[in-house]
């Protein structure tokens, strides 16, 4: 077992193992013996293939784990199927639990019997054929019969959604609520008052409005997403009348020809027959299985699940290739049953709806808190010394507006706003988003390993030189010389061309034949491609496959880096174009095989005993001469390109104890290129990196955002990409190596130098180290202390291993990480890392196991982290603006009436309008808010010290903005009352007495003109904080609401009219005014709250510039 770090403080489910070769072998002992392929189309005998070597990765979730469905009163309902591609021991539980669902469906599937019947028998009933595979008219006429490869869609769960629309968020609050103040009403009012009537009757309303809104938000985000997912069609690779043609998955038929390789997910349930020996597939997802299965072409099992033959839908190759013909397709599929016996999962808790909750739940024991206060200071003294000054029915109104008031019955509106908008964002930039947790995240991502290929780089290799012997050319210049190879006059040139063209994974599709060479289609990795063109550039690649048999094949992997092909000789001509005149005389062309490798030059030169001169000959491979190849190498990689060497090595009859069908020959064909190979060439690929890269790293780098390249390249390559790219800025002369990582502690000296921290300027001085994967395992703990605080670091020659640690050393310091990469032995890191992010044209495992997909280019991270900060942002916004007036100032009347006697000058019925009409309505335009300006400009937020409701926003919130907020409205309606003749000293401790003179009618008038007034106050005076509180820095000069498309925020004002309306619905229409006690306000305290509020406004912009002016200063430190 591999293990880096404490793995103890590591969840289980995030643990990563790796088989070493002896547990490798002792699995293999314990499964089947080899088995033997069929015959490939070309009739000449069978034909083995490999991919993976000792490198397996398996599921740690169970059967019952697919792609999640969130409720979108937290997140947003996104239907993916994912799980771990982790190597620790799977959960027992869940392990249990899968077993279950098999058992029930292996019922439900006894009567199958494709993995009983031969593949012979196989094509005769699906009536197709290995050479042919399915005619496009059949596979129409299927699509017809047994539809698309779709599952039926899950049941609508209509009932739970229905009652977490009432009852999710606040909904059972205002229920209970409702029925309270009913009951205050009836039986318990004598007399019943209408204004508790009308009370009960909106809260009954708002109930119903806001069920209304979360099925309407759960409609949206559901189209949302519904149209996201279908932005990565999964795409498989089938044989239709004779060609290979690539299909979207839902298009593949029963009788299609379906060609398997490692990273492939099975679209549809297919029967294997044809196999390379170390073919493994990882059945967790639907077995429960904790190790990956070898796959087989006989049949192993009569249970239809535990057979071998038979690759099920959703279940991954992990290593090895394959052909299967699909059995089965949709709800007929193994997955597909099982579906319908399985329930989806419940979704935990992100972050930020942890913050919510902690928020929610210190606003609830307020609230509490404060009942029991009115409730205990009622029964202690209210009730006994002035009896009839709050009755019951008084006291439970005022109990339940106590309630309404402290909590914030917008946030849930808000918030699902902004997942909707965010979802829509994230559409638009083509980024697929598996999860809220994603988007939370991306905003407190400190640092980003990115791999090189294809994330930062094109992926558009193609060859630009290559060297014979010391012999450097350019390609096209090789390509020139094409004539001497028809000739015979350039040997080595030709055994360049054929090692390239056959030691090699890529292969034309044939529809593409006819066109240039430039446009042709490869299937292959990158890597592939650029050396089969460069091959096909000096001759025919299906002429050299013609004449040499592949007997063996052993891909590319990351742990490895070299591939490897043995091949057979069928036509006497092939010896001309791969040997040499020596070699002629001595190879039998019947027995004698031929090993070709491809790969890394600086894990292969050490086994170079010999060399191809560049006249033709065999010669040694001496000191000068390898001298001389490094001297290329390194060149080349200086320049920022990929080098491939490609050597040979005979292997006589006596030498070859296994035969390369048998499993065994794996491990002879690593003895054999272990050393004596015969050097042929170097062959130089460039991948440019993308046009866009450069600013990328600048955006991300001043936000505060570290960029680490991760890639299995060479060293120096790798340093030239990322000086290109912008990750290094530093001149070569500067970048250390491991050579400056002490490996005492050396406090006062590194961290000097190299300490980050997160007021680190991205325009400072950056120290840059370049680092191989060989020289990451010998690195301790101080070492790795001091590695981690480079701001620009580059990790050349890893393995999979390797970036798993370098995740976790840097998660084990506090950082947040996310990593990038495509293959499939990055599912461990990418599952790992806080953020796994794979590009759309990565391996299906590697899309699996990230949490984000880049459908487009990787400069769509910079929209991503930008929004991920941005939702946060403006839910602070919105929770800033709810407390002051809906919350704060609603609960000072209510507690000046209980403790002094005062009249309860804000209405408990104007109360509830604030909170769920017009307070409401504002903070929902929150969540529409664009971007301040310095939103990129600023260290990613620490999740651990930044909540979403700390004490500054308290202190903003409450004492700043409630204070002014609840000390104007006071004293507003006091006056009035003062004004109109009910003097403030004859309420104070009155506890319902009239002052002298006054009649009940003219006291209980004014006091409900103040009510009014206080009302308005509230409402005008939140219009200036809702403009005040829409940015946290900038200036509403520097960020205004209008006539500026990047910082415009146009349903602000919307909001501002509605509430207006509302003012005028409950305050001005006589028919509810004698209902409620409202009143008309008097025209001078509208304008009043337009000062009071203009002076928030101005208040709030001086301490913003206070904020700016002096970034350290007191003003800083408290600003929310």
């Amino acid at each position: 077992m591999v293990a880096f770090g404490d793995e103890s403080d590591v969840p289980e489910k995030r643990r990563i193992r790796y088989f070493d070769d002896d547990e490798i072998k002792q699995a293999r002992r314990s499964s089947m013996g080899p088995v033997m392929s069929k015959s490939t189309s070309t009739g000449l005998g069978p034909t083995m293939s490999r991919t993976m070597t000792s490198v397996s990765i398996r599921s740690i979730r169970s059967a019952s784990v697919r792609r999640q469905s969130i409720d979108p009163a937290s997140a947003l309902p996104i239907h993916y199927r994912t799980f771990s591609h982790s190597l620790e021991e799977t959960k027992e539980r869940q392990i249990q639990e899968a077993l279950k669902i098999k058992d029930k469906a292996t019922a439900e599937l006894a009567e199958l019997e494709w993995h009983k019947i031969t593949p012979i028998e196989i094509y005769s009933r699906l009536r197709t054929s290995q050479s042919q595979g399915l005619s496009p008219e059949q596979a129409k006429m299927r699509i017809e019969e047994y539809g698309k490869n779709l599952p039926s869609a899950p049941p609508s769960h209509l009932y739970k959604d229905i009652f977490g629309y009432f009852f999710g968020g606040f909904g059972s609050i205002l229920l209970v609520g409702s029925i309270l103040v009913f009951v205050s009403w009836k039986p318990l009012g004598q007399p019943p008052q209408q204004s508790n009537l009308a009370l009960a009757i909106v809260l009954l309303v708002v109930f119903f409005i806001q069920a209304g809104f979360n099925a309407w938000q759960d409609w949206s985000s559901s189209r949302v997403m519904a149209s996201i997912t279908t932005m990565l069609p999964d795409h498989c690779l089938v044989l239709r009348g004779g060609i290979q043609v690539e299909l979207e998955a839902f298009e593949i038929v029963p009788g299609d020809v379906l060609f398997i390789k490692a990273g492939n997910k099975l679209p549809a349930d297919v029967r294997f027959v044809e196999i390379s020996s170390d073919v493994k597939f990882d059945r967790s997802i639907l077995t429960g299985e904790s190790m990956p299965i070898a796959g087989s072409v006989e049949s192993t099992d009569d249970n239809y699940l535990e057979t071998r033959c038979i690759g099920m839908q959703g279940t991954h190759c992990i290593s090895g290739n394959g052909l299967g013909v699909v059995v089965s397709t949709g709800d007929k599929t193994v997955f597909g049953r099982i579906a319908k016996l399985t329930n989806q999962p419940s979704s935990g808790l992100t972050t930020l709806q942890k913050d919510i909750l902690r928020f929610v739940t210190i606003i609830c024991s307020l609230m509490l808190f404060m009942i029991i206060i009115v409730i205990a200071l009622w029964g202690s003294y209210l009730h006994k010394v002035h009896p009839g000054w709050i009755l019951i029915p008084g006291l439970i109104v005022d109990c339940v507006t106590v309630a309404i008031a402290f909590v914030p019955e917008g946030l849930p509106i808000a918030l699902t706003a902004s997942l909707t908008i965010t979802a829509n964002l994230m559409k638009r930039n083509n980024i697929l988003c598996k999860s809220l947790k994603t988007v939370e995240t991306l905003g407190t991502v400190s640092v980003i390993c990115s791999d090189k290929t294809g994330t930062l780089t094109k992926n558009q290799m193609t060859a630009s030189d290559c060297c014979i012997g010391t012999k450097k050319m350019t390609a096209a210049d090789a390509c020139n010389e094409k004539q001497t190879l028809v000739e015979g006059t350039h040997p080595i040139l030709q055994q360049l061309r054929a090692v390239a063209g056959i030691c090699n994974a890529g292969a034309f599709e044939a529809s593409t034949m006819n066109m240039a060479l430039a446009d042709r289609h490869i299937i292959g990795d990158a890597t592939d491609q650029a050396v089969l063109r460069f091959s096909e550039g000096l001759g025919s690649i299906h002429e050299l496959r013609s004449i040499w048999r592949k007997r063996f094949d052993l891909a590319f992997n990351s742990k490895n880096k070299f591939m490897i092909r043995v091949s057979s000789l069928i036509d006497s001509r092939g010896k001309d174009l791969a040997l040499t005149a020596q070699e002629i005389s001595s190879f039998n062309e019947q027995n004698d095989m031929l090993l070709m490798i491809k790969g890394a030059p600086d894990i292969l030169m050490g086994r170079i005993t010999s060399i191809v001169n560049e006249e033709g000959r065999i010669s040694p491979f001496d000191s000068n001469i390898r001298a001389a190849v490094e001297v290329i190498k390194d060149d080349w990689s200086s320049q920022g390109k990929r080098v491939i060497l490609l050597a040979r090595k005979l292997l006589s009859a006596d030498v070859i104890k296994n035969d390369p069908s048998d499993s065994e020959f794996e491990r002879e064909a690593m003895h054999h290129a272990s050393t004596g190979l015969t050097f042929v060439g170097l062959i130089a690929i460039v991948d440019p990196p993308r046009d866009e890269i450069p600013e990328v790293v600048r955006v991300l780098r001043r936000a505060g955002i570290r960029i680490f390249m991760v890639t299995g390249d060479f060293k120096l390559t790798a340093q030239a990409i990322a000086q290109e790219c912008g990750i290094i800025t530093n001149p070569p002369a500067l970048v250390h190596n491991v050579s400056v990582l002490s490996r005492e502690k050396v406090a006062s000296l590194d961290e000097k130098h190299i300490e980050i921290k997160y007021e680190h300027r991205w325009d400072d001085p950056a120290t840059s180290i370049v680092l191989s994967g060989p020289e990451l395992i010998s690195l301790n703990e101080n070492q790795w202390d001091a590695l981690c605080r480079y701001q620009e670091v580059v990790f050349a020659r890893t393995t999979p291993e390797q970036k798993l640690r370098i995740v976790k050393e840097y998660q084990a310091r506090d950082n947040l990480v996310a990593m990038t990469g495509d293959g499939i032995n990055d599912a461990p890191s990418l599952k790992q890392a806080d953020i796994g992010i794979a590009p759309g044209s990565g391996s299906d495992i590697a899309i699996e196991a990230a949490d984000m997909v880049l459908l487009e280019s990787f400069s769509a991270i910079v929209e991503a982290v930008l929004y991920g900060r941005v939702v946060y942002d403006n839910l602070k916004k919105t929770i800033c603006y709810l407390l002051p007036a809906g919350t704060f100032s609603e609960f000072w009347p209510i507690m000046t009436s209980v403790i002094f006697g005062l009249p309860q000058v804000l209405s408990s019925f104007l109360m509830i309008v604030i909170c769920c009409f017009t307070d409401c309505a504002a903070a929902t335009t929150l969540a529409y808010e664009k971007p301040e300006a310095n939103v990129m400009l600023r260290p990613p937020r620490n999740p651990k010290k930044d909540k979403l409701v700390d004490w500054k926003l308290l202190l903003q919130a409450y004492v700043f903005l409630g204070g002014l907020e609840t000390l104007s409205s006071f004293s507003m309606s006091y006056w009035y009352a003062q004004r109109r003749g009910v003097p403030f000293s004859a309420l104070w401790f009155g506890y319902g007495a009239i002052p002298e003179g006054l009649s009940q009618e003219y006291v209980t008038s004014v006091l409900n003109e103040a009510s009014s007034i206080y009302f308005v106050n509230l409402v005008v005076m939140q219009w200036f904080n809702l403009m005040a509180i829409r940015t946290r820095h900038l200036s509403i000069f520097q960020h205004p609401p209008a006539f500026n498309k990047a910082t415009q925020n146009l349903y602000l004002f919307p909001a501002i009219l509605f509430a207006l309306v509302i003012v005028f619905i409950f305050c001005y229409i006589p028919s509810l005014q004698s209902v409620l006690g409202s009143t008309r306000v008097p025209a001078e305290h509208w304008f009043l709250p337009m000062c009071f509020g203009m002076g928030i406004l101005l208040a709030d912009e001086g301490r913003k510039h206070c904020v700016r002016r002096w970034p350290n200063g007191f003003a800083a430190r408290v600003a929310w």
